[in-house]
């Protein structure tokens, strides 16, 4: 797959924009782990416009995490036309991504996010006004999700009485206003994160004749078998993960080994050393108190530490940790209990299949 020049190879695998967690270490970590390509953080055009400097600060990009994507959203067309300029003269992203998808309330609320999507006009307006400007230096790709609630998933617009799905229509709309991939994410904004992603409809927007542009699926990717199955089964020309990222960057690396037949050799101590070396950098890119603060949501979402009995203790004690080598001491505490474990529920799996 490619999007204009940019090769990412077969059945690539994408780390998806996410608030607060694909800061730029994290990208770099999943690059590192096998991710075809990285998305940064939501930056808000408003915010790039006014040069607040928290903002520009997302627009930080390290050579070796390219190809990655800077996403940008806003509701306002001559803000979010003029922040694509900011973005594309600061950080020179491989790819420029507009996000109708985000569905929370300060974003979709206002009109903006997955807002778009109850004013597709709109949308297309923003889409079409950024391509003209920027388009001829970096490709311009967006991320949606399949409607805004879902009554309102299918149109009852064609001659002969069929109903189209709304995101069937939306996409060839997108790729007509000169997007140049499209990411969809299977659940309407009203859905937020509950409920099963619906694969199907992303499988109709893959198989309508008259697109041209690359379909890359998003939601509920959490292992290597789903994500073969996305690939062979609703024929998108890559998937994106994200919140199964959370603890566990080396899941890039785990769905590789499914779709290539490979195997790599990840240990219980190899796991817990990348989580240690996600709290490094955490702490030398911030500082000791904000970074582990921000590392802190992976450490209670890794798998590593799920199942194990009575952890209880162990995990607070982890969550409620203030200097750094205080975090590394409780994992080193555990370190023989999360080995013992990994080894004990490997044998029970084996046995089990």
């Amino acid at each position: 797959m490619k999007i204009r020049d940019i090769q990412l190879g077969h059945r690539p695998v994408l780390l998806a924009p996410m608030e607060d967690v694909t800061d730029i270490g994290f990208r770099l970590l999943c690059r590192r782990m096998g991710a075809s390509m990285v998305y940064s953080e939501f930056v808000a055009a408003d915010a790039l416009v006014r040069s607040v400097s928290k903002t520009f600060q997302k627009l930080r990009v390290a050579d070796d995490e390219r190809p990655v994507v800077i996403q940008t959203y806003g509701r306002f067309p001559d803000a979010v036309e003029d922040a694509a300029e900011i973005i594309v003269e600061t950080a020179h992203p491989d790819v420029l991504d507009l996000n109708f998808g985000c569905p929370v309330k300060r974003v979709a609320g206002k009109g903006a996010g997955a807002g778009m999507l109850q004013t597709p006009e709109l949308m297309l307006d923003i889409i079409s006004r950024v391509v003209r400007r920027v388009g001829g230096r970096v490709p311009v790709t967006v991320k949606t999700r399949l409607g805004w609630d879902v009554p309102g998933l299918y149109l009852d617009a064609t001659d002969d009485g069929r109903r189209i799905p709304f995101i069937v229509d939306l996409a060839e709309r997108i790729q007509d206003a000169g997007a140049e991939a499209l990411t969809i994410h299977g659940r309407t904004r009203s859905q937020m994160y509950t409920g099963e992603a619906d694969w199907t409809l992303i499988g109709e927007v893959k198989r309508n004749p008259r697109m041209r542009i690359p379909i890359i699926g998003n939601g509920d990717i959490t292992n290597g078998e789903q994500a073969k199955a996305a690939f062979e089964r609703y024929g998108v020309d890559a998937v994106m993960v994200g919140r199964a990222t959370f603890g566990r960057p080396w899941i890039f690396r785990e769905i590789r080994d499914t779709l290539d037949g490979t195997h790599t050799n990840m240990s219980a101590d190899w796991k817990l050393d990348v989580l240690k070396e996600q709290i490094r950098e955490s702490i030398e890119r911030i500082d000791e108190y904000r970074g582990i603060l921000h590392i802190r949501r992976h450490l209670a979402a890794t798998p590593l530490f799920k199942g194990i009995p009575n952890f209880r203790e162990t995990r607070i004690a982890m969550l409620q940790a203030e200097t750094e080598q205080s975090l590394y001491d409780i994992i080193e505490s555990v370190r023989p209990i999360v080995r013992q474990y990994a080894k004990e529920d490997g044998a029970a799996n084996s046995a089990a299949s």
